[in-house]
Formats: structure tokens, C-alpha cells, sequence
């Protein structure tokens, strides 16, 4: 079998259904391959970039391994950014980069490039493979890495010589068994006494918590705590639960920061968050303040990074939460009916044509269910702080790695990962001229995902930012206007371009939004107000002094 064979066998057995990339000489063995496996779908992007961030998406979104590929040089060194990126989220992407021949490498062959070095900090493994008959044991290593204690990306880089050997494919399974964290049960006991001798609590909810969100509202409601969540887990728990505070960190809600600030709970138990700068705001000291910290998370190296950690807890979320909450049952605790509230959706100025009105109202025309992905730029903070959650899991923002253009490509591998789900992306002029472009590729392959372009001719952030840390803006901050869905257009893709509140109507969206296939609807919007940043400039301005 051929050694190219061999390895998409191997992936097909472990699940993967989509290749996302672009095909090249370097790895034309591969994709000649797919001609014969029709189980296995390549995607083919416009960017590597965006081929990563696809991946990335549905590896989160299908809870498994997923693939991004790209040729030696160039395409690897696009894909480097999606690497950290899933290293940073915790995402078993695997990257596969084409290599030149064995026979030419050290001597300038066309695209060479020794990637596997420069992999390796953003991977938990990344190799060269020189032996075609070592390929299915790195192959499978590496798949093993990806998936076992905290997940994460691992990368292969195979010659395009290698990739078209002949090998003897070993007897033993192709199969790489995803491995459970379980926590330490006498640790669960421990934590459940500590709760219950204690009065009260915040619970902090943070990425890790995705797929526990049922486990975490059966404790609250078991504890009667109130509920914070990070930007990054905005939209887990929908919002007209009455322990809801809202987000705490960038962009965060007042509620959940006078919770913190004022010192309410003797415990702060943290579920899935790393506590960096975005969770924190900026590292609040308050946030532990005169509380007994309780940790839960995969990944040890967490604790105790910036904060002190009382009782550190190891394990996977998902399996520690269910464990917990049996011990409280058994220490008396039972669920407390907790009433739902109506979530205020009343708007300041209803009239006025600025970023909240706007989202306000695609909100109240896309179902509930609507998972958005939000891309980086001042919109981005609108979205954590006004918008509502009325369904879970319905928010994907990348606050911690913050690549701009992360949430085209994240719109479309979340829509192949979870097919029935609508999906909205938010992304602005800045973020679409760098991977603007997927909406093709999305349309290649009839994907109905709304792209919703902010469009005010400049980089928002950056022009907000600096008038408000330095009192001045550099006039290249701001851009030539373009008539984005013009460009949709040309691509014969659905467009709208809105530059008043009044012609963004229930019927605009909905046309929109009921189509076979992708549309793009271009809001021309130069919004005089500050975004709704939090402390994040007070923390640059703190520097430089």
C-alpha cells in the first residue's frame, strides 16, 4: 500500500471526514489518494491560514481529531498561525505539511524548509518523517498526543518521495482511543466537604466548561451560587437563568464585576479557565480576594500561574463535575428550583444607527439557536457585552490567541461540523480583507452561513485604542471605503449593504438567511461611540510610563 494510502486510511478510521487545505506538489500524493475515497471530503480553502481556523472549529465542535494540510515552505508556514492558535484552545488539529524529497533537502530545492522546528513550539509534537516504513508509527503517535491529557495540535511533515512509497502496513489497530481524564476521587470528596462547610460561593465558568454546561447549572443550583463566565465562555448558559451574572473580563458585564469587587462568596470555584488576562481583567485581584480558591481544569500547569490556588482539582471537566455532584447529594444537597427571567432586551436610543442597535436587531430575526462567530475587532466587544444568550453554545469568540480573520474560517468549520445549527459570522472590513475570501469557499460547497461585515473603513480597535491611550490616531489606521458586497456580488453570492437602522429589516435578514448557500450582508457603519472595552486600555496605558 501505497505510504499516502496508508495514512488516509488511517484518518478515515479515526473519524475524519474533511481534509482542509489546498493541494500542491509537495503533498500531490495525498490528495491524488482522495480521488478513491469519496468517505473523506478535502476542503479546499483560499488560504492555508483559513484552512487552520476551519479545522480548529470543527475540531471543537465535533470533539474530535481533525486536519489541516499544506505544502513544504509557504503553505506550512501559513498553517503556523492556526497551530497556535489550536494550541492555545486546546484542539486536536493535525497538521501535515508536504516535505521535499529526502535526496534533495539541504540543497535549495524549490519550497524547502525545515518546518518541523518551527512547529514545535505552537504543537505538542511535530516531526520529520524521512521513512516511509516509520510513517504509520509517527502517524499514529502523533494522533495519540493530539487526543490524550490536554489536547492539542501535533504536526507531521512528510516528502513528497515518502508520501509515494510502498510500505507493509503493520497489523495493529488504526485506532487511537481518546482518554478521559478522571480525577482523583478522594480530591472530589475533599472539594464537596469544603463547599459544604462553606456559606456561600462564585462559580466561574470558563472554555473548559463547554461541554459540562448541564453538570455546571445542577450544581449551582445544588450550591444556590451565582454564575460568572469569561468572554470565551459567553453564550454557554443561556442568560434568563436568575444565577446568571453575565461575563466578567474583557468587555464584561457590570453585574458579574461588582460581584467580584465587593467581595460577595468566601469561595471562588473556577471551572475551565485558565485565568489569563482576557478572563481576568487584566489579572483583578480582587477576583481571589479573601476567598478559598477551588480549581478545576486538565491542564496543571494552570494553577497557580497568577493566582494562589487552595485546592487545585485535575481532571476533565466533564467527568469531575458529575462526580462532585453525586458527593453533594450524598452530603444532603439537592437541586434548588430556580425561576427564569425575562431577558431585557430594552436599547438606549433604539433609533440610533450604532453597532448595538444593529446586532439587536439580527438577533430578533435568526433563531434562537444561532451560533456566531465572532472575529477580532471593536464589534467584538459589542458582541460579548450586549449581546443576548438564549440558547447554549452559541458563541464562538477567540479573545485569548485573537487572530483576525479566525471567525470566517471558524464560521464554516463549525457549520460542517454541526450541519443543523445556523450559523452567523460577525467579522469586520479588517478581518475580511485578510480571509475574506472563504465566503467562495463556503459557497463551493453550498455552506448557508450569513457573514455579517462591519464595515467602517477602518481598523476599529486599533483607532480606538490608541485615541484612547495616547490621545491621538495615525491617519493609516483608516482605510479606503469599499463596497464589500459588491465584491460578494462578483462572486454571485447573496449581498446586502445597509448604511441606515431602518433598512435593516426582519425581511433583509431572512432573505438572507434562507438561501443554499452563503450570503453576505454588509453593514456600512462608522459608530462614533467607545467600544465597550473594559480595563483593556487602562492596562496598555499602564505601560510606557
Amino acid at each position: 500500500m501505497k505510504a499516502a494510502r496508508m495514512l488516509l486510511e488511517c484518518l478515515q478510521a479515526n473519524g475524519v471526514q474533511y481534509v482542509f487545505g489546498i493541494p500542491a506538489g509537495s503533498v500531490n500524493a495525498i490528495f491524488n489518494e482522495l480521488y478513491d475515497m469519496p468517505e473523506i471530503t478535502p476542503i479546499v480553502s483560499k488560504h492555508e491560514g483559513a484552512a487552520s481556523y476551519m479545522a480548529a472549529a470543527y475540531a471543537k465542535y465535533t470533539n474530535g481529531l481533525s486536519v489541516a494540510i499544506g505544502c513544504s515552505g509557504p503553505g506550512a508556514t501559513n498553517l503556523v498561525t492556526g497551530a497556535a492558535n489550536a494550541m492555545r484552545e486546546h484542539l486536536p488539529v493535525l497538521f501535515i505539511t508536504g516535505a521535499v524529497p529526502v535526496n534533495t533537502q539541504g540543497l535549495n530545492a524549490s519550497q524547502e524548509l525545515d518546518v518541523a522546528p518551527i512547529f514545535a513550539p505552537v504543537t505538542k509534537y511535530s516531526v520529520l518523517v524521512n521513512d516511509a516504513n516509520e510513517l504509520q508509527d509517527e502517524l499514529m503517535k502523533a494522533m495519540e498526543i493530539a487526543l490524550s491529557g490536554v489536547p492539542g495540535p501535533v504536526h507531521i511533515a512528510i516528502p513528497i518521495d515518502v508520501q509515494h512509497e510502498m510500505i507493509d502496513v503493520k497489523s495493529h489497530s488504526y485506532i487511537v482511543a481518546k482518554q478521559q481524564h478522571v480525577p482523583d476521587s478522594e480530591g472530589i470528596e475533599r472539594v464537596a466537604k469544603q463547599l459544604a462547610e462553606r456559606n456561600s460561593g462564585i462559580i466561574f465558568v470558563g472554555q473548559g466548561a463547554r461541554n459540562s454546561v448541564n453538570a455546571v447549572m445542577e450544581l449551582a443550583e445544588m450550591l444556590n451560587w451565582p454564575i460568572v463566565t469569561t468572554p470565551q465562555a459567553k453564550g454557554y448558559i443561556p442568560q434568563n437563568h436568575s444565577l446568571v451574572k453575565g461575563v466578567f473580563g474583557f468587555a464584561g458585564h457590570a453585574k458579574a464585576s461588582e460581584l467580584i469587587a465587593e467581595g460577595e462568596g468566601d469561595v471562588l470555584l473556577v471551572l475551565g479557565s485558565s485565568l489569563g488576562e482576557t478572563a481576568t481583567n487584566n489579572y483583578n485581584g480582587n477576583l481571589a480576594k479573601d476567598r478559598y480558591v477551588i480549581q478545576f481544569d486538565y491542564d496543571e500547569t494552570v494553577f497557580n500561574r497568577k493566582y494562589p490556588v487552595d485546592e487545585p482539582m485535575l481532571g476533565d471537566i466533564d467527568v469531575c463535575l458529575p462526580m462532585l455532584v453525586e458527593k453533594l447529594k450524598d452530603l444532603g444537597f439537592t437541586r434548588k428550583a430556580h425561576e427564569l427571567i425575562e431577558v431585557d432586551n430594552l436599547l438606549e436610543n433604539p433609533d440610533e444607527f450604532n453597532t448595538r442597535n444593529v446586532f439587536a436587531k439580527i438577533q430578533a430575526a435568526v433563531p434562537a439557536s444561532t451560533r456566531y462567530t465572532i472575529d477580532i475587532g471593536e464589534f467584538m466587544s459589542y458582541v460579548i457585552h450586549t449581546m443576548k444568550v438564549y440558547d447554549t453554545d452559541t458563541y464562538n469568540i477567540n479573545v485569548h490567541f485573537g487572530a483576525m480573520g479566525t471567525g470566517i474560517g471558524s464560521a464554516i468549520g463549525s457549520k460542517l461540523a454541526d450541519p443543523e445549527r445556523p450559523v452567523v459570522c460577525i467579522t469586520g472590513d479588517g478581518c475580511f480583507f485578510m480571509h475574506g475570501m472563504e465566503i467562495l469557499t463556503a459557497k463551493e460547497y453550498n455552506l448557508p452561513i450569513l457573514f455579517v461585515v462591519m464595515n467602517n473603513a477602518r481598523l476599529g480597535m486599533v483607532y480606538h485604542g490608541h485615541s484612547l491611550q495616547f490621545k491621538r490616531t495615525h491617519p493609516t489606521f483608516e482605510q479606503e471605503a469599499v463596497d464589500i458586497s459588491a465584491m460578494a456580488a462578483a462572486m454571485n453570492i447573496p449581498s446586502v449593504r445597509v448604511e441606515k437602522l431602518e433598512d435593516l429589516t426582519e425581511e433583509v435578514l431572512q432573505d438572507l438567511m434562507n438561501n443554499n448557500g452563503p450570503a453576505l450582508l454588509e453593514v456600512a457603519l462608522v459608530d462614533p461611540n467607545i467600544p465597550p472595552m473594559g480595563d483593556r486600555v487602562k492596562f496598555l496605558s499602564s505601560f510606557g510610563k
